[in-house]
C-alpha cells in the first residue's frame, strides 16, 4: 500500500488500540487484536517493550497477515527495520528512538508517528517529516515511563492547533476521563490498559468508537 492510502485510511482512525501483553489479563496480543479488530477499530500499534527482537518480528508477521486481511493499518512501535521487513504500514517512534528525519528517508512510504511531550517537540517532529503526532501524557501512566509529568487534557487545545499533521493523544485515558480529551478536540484516542484490561475488550472498542463518533459527526 501506498503512502497516500496509508494516510487516507488515518483519516478514519478514532480509538488507536495499543498492545501490552503484560497487562491483557492472561490474553495473548492475537487474541486482542482479534477483539479489537471485532471492535470496529482502523488500526492497532504492536508493542512490545521486552520482547527479544526475533519474537517481536515474528509476531509483527502473524500481525500484518490478520490486519491486512482485516483491512486494518498495522503501526510498529520503535523498530523502523521490523516495520519494513514485515511490510507493516507505519512505524511510532519516541524521542528516544531513531530520529524522525532518518527514519523518513530510510522508510518513505510508512506512516511515522512521532511521541511527543511539549509544543516544542511537536513542532519539531512535524518539521522532521512525522505523519501524525501523539500529544501525551495526558494524564499519569505505568505504560509510558521516563517521560516525566502528565501534560493534562488542557495540553491538547494549546499544542494541536499550531501543528499541520493530524494527531493522536495518549497516557492514562479511561472511560472516566475519555470525556475531558474530547472536550479538548482529541478525536484519535490512543489506549493500551483501557483496552486490553476490558473484560470484553471489542465490547470496549465500540464503547469508545460510540463516544468520539459521536462528536467527530456532529
Amino acid at each position: 500500500m501506498k503512502k497516500e492510502a496509508r494516510i487516507q485510511l488515518f483519516q478514519q482512525v478514532d480509538v488507536y488500540p495499543v498492545t501490552c501483553e503484560q497487562v491483557s489479563e492472561g490474553r495473548s496480543n492475537l487474541q486482542v487484536l482479534e477483539a479489537v479488530i471485532h471492535g470496529g477499530s482502523k488500526i492497532i500499534q504492536l508493542r512490545e517493550k521486552e520482547y527479544p527482537k526475533r519474537d517481536l518480528y515474528d509476531l509483527a508477521l502473524k500481525f500484518r497477515d490478520i490486519t491486512t486481511r482485516a483491512g486494518v493499518l498495522l503501526i510498529i512501535n520503535d523498530h523502523v527495520d521490523i516495520a519494513l521487513a514485515v511490510d507493516a504500514d507505519g512505524v511510532h517512534l519516541g524521542q528516544e528512538d531513531l530520529p524522525v528525519e532518518v527514519a523518513r528517508k530510510l522508510a518513505p512510504e510508512l506512516l511515522i508517528g512521532a511521541s511527543t511531550h511539549s509544543l516544542e517537540q511537536a513542532l519539531q517532529s512535524e518539521k522532521d517529516g512525522a505523519d501524525y503526532i501523539n500529544i501525551g501524557p495526558i494524564f499519569s501512566t505505568k505504560t509510558k515511563e521516563g517521560v516525566g509529568r502528565s501534560l493534562g487534557p488542557e495540553a491538547i487545545s494549546k499544542i494541536s492547533p499550531q501543528i499541520k499533521v493530524p494527531f493522536t493523544v495518549m497516557g492514562g485515558i479511561n472511560e472516566e476521563n475519555i470525556d475531558q480529551v474530547l472536550a479538548e478536540g482529541a478525536r484519535r484516542v490512543a489506549m493500551v490498559t483501557a483496552i486490553t484490561k476490558a473484560a470484553d475488550i471489542a465490547a470496549k472498542v465500540r464503547s469508545f468508537r460510540a463516544k468520539i463518533n459521536v462528536l467527530s459527526n456532529a
